[in-house]
């Protein structure tokens, strides 16, 4: 069996998966959509709330792509393809953003002018949050992200077929450059897409927790689709404890940063008190969504905190999947918490569309993601550092 074999020539059932999430998908978003004459409102609300979490899965991927060409490491090469294939989705999330622009009237106050123009605040907001200005910086947005993910995936198939050093190079230029701009794009598109739910409120580490929190969304996947991937051929030779190790060092780095910026964010604004700063935590802790918040403090970063630092359960890959699927799990609740209070301010609500909506986007996505994973080597054999993962392989199976 060759490590230069495709994926869907190494594992034939990747093809059936990917017909059965995309149908599975399609079927239950179908059903979803009776929610816009139904209910319009909760069906958009949910709709971000979704997309954003998937959006978190593919840009968080594209930032760990960008990482790893800096920082190295054995875990990007043998994570390499699953964090491409899920960047490569970019374009498929590109369109399914125009649900957003339609149901923008339902989302955002400030796109009504009768609201807007007695309104102090969102009028001297309006010069940048309106429609047209708004839509300008979405293209944007997915202009830079597509296109950083569309050079990184030629570059690294380019390698595959060359070995050209000077890719490397190139793609390192790149990530230096990327990062910078991926940094301040999220964070924008952070503040139009869901920072602006409640316009009056602002938050400056917002954009920062964000991120962390797309970091977290995609360092889960991969550690699910990894520990998938490590029991079948080739890999369950070339993928070992100590990349499954320096994962979940990750992700523990990334739920302590989550919980420092949440818990930092609400200590300034707690310490302000300031009418339009507290509002939004108003909402959420002194109404029956204070069991949400209460729920993320214990199971978003207490438990996940309290195993990960356990080396023996690190190196493990069963049970890290587990805590990653648990973590994932989290996430969805996270931006639940984040979209779903500022629609329904007097108590928790969950709706049917809150649990159909996820499920559907995460199908499609899922099915998309192995579209893209099927296609390529398993294994990036010409990145410069494939002899350290082939070696570290080695070493740990000589320490057994």
């Amino acid at each position: 069996m060759s490590l230069t074999q495709t994926a869907d020539q190494l594992i034939p059932e990747l093809a059936r998966y990917q017909q059965l999430l995309l149908r599975v998908g399609i079927a239950i978003g179908v059903v979803a959509f009776v929610g816009v004459f139904l209910e319009p409102v909760w069906f958009y609300q949910s709709y971000l709330m979704a997309y954003m979490l998937v959006l978190g899965a593919t840009n968080g991927c594209l930032a760990f792509a960008m990482i790893h060409q800096l920082s190295g490491g054995a875990w990007g090469v043998v994570t390499r393809r699953i964090i491409g294939a899920a960047t490569r989705v970019l374009p498929v999330l590109t369109v399914l953003f125009l649900p957003i622009v339609v149901g923008m009237p339902h989302l955002y106050e400030w796109t009504h002018t009768d609201t807007v123009t007695p309104d102090p605040v969102l009028s001297h907001k309006a010069l940048y949050l309106n429609i047209p200005f708004f839509l300008v910086r979405a293209v944007i947005y997915f202009g830079i992200w597509n296109g950083m993910s569309f050079l990184l995936n030629k570059w690294s198939l380019e390698q595959d077929r060359t070995g050209d050093p000077a890719l490397s190079r190139r793609m390192q230029a790149l990530s230096g450059i990327g990062l910078v701009a991926y940094g301040l794009t999220t964070t924008f598109a952070s503040f139009d897409w869901m920072m602006s739910l409640d316009p009056h409120w602002f938050s400056t580490i917002y954009g920062m927790l964000t991120m962390v929190g797309q970091g977290l969304t995609a360092l889960a996947v991969v550690i699910i689709v990894l520990g998938w991937l490590s029991d079948r051929e080739p890999l369950d030779t070339i993928v070992v404890p100590q990349h499954f190790h320096d994962l979940a060092n990750l992700l523990l780095a990334f739920v302590m940063l989550w919980a420092y910026l949440a818990f930092s964010q609400y200590l300034i604004i707690y310490s302000g008190n300031l009418p339009e700063e507290i509002t939004w935590y108003a909402d959420r802790l002194h109404t029956s969504w204070r069991v949400i918040g209460l729920l993320l403090v214990v199971a978003h970063f207490a438990v996940p905190f309290a195993l990960l630092l356990f080396r023996s359960l690190k190196r493990k890959p069963q049970l890290l999947v587990k805590i990653a699927i648990g973590i994932l799990v989290m996430r969805v609740i996270d931006v639940f918490w984040l979209v779903a209070p500022h629609f329904h301010q007097e108590r928790l609500a969950v709706g049917w569309l809150d649990l159909v909506m996820p499920l559907a986007m995460s199908s499609v996505w899922a099915g998309c993601f192995l579209a893209q994973l099927r296609g390529r080597a398993i294994l990036p054999l010409h990145d410069p550092q494939f002899s350290e993962v082939v070696g570290q392989a080695v070493g740990d199976l000589g320490e057994r």
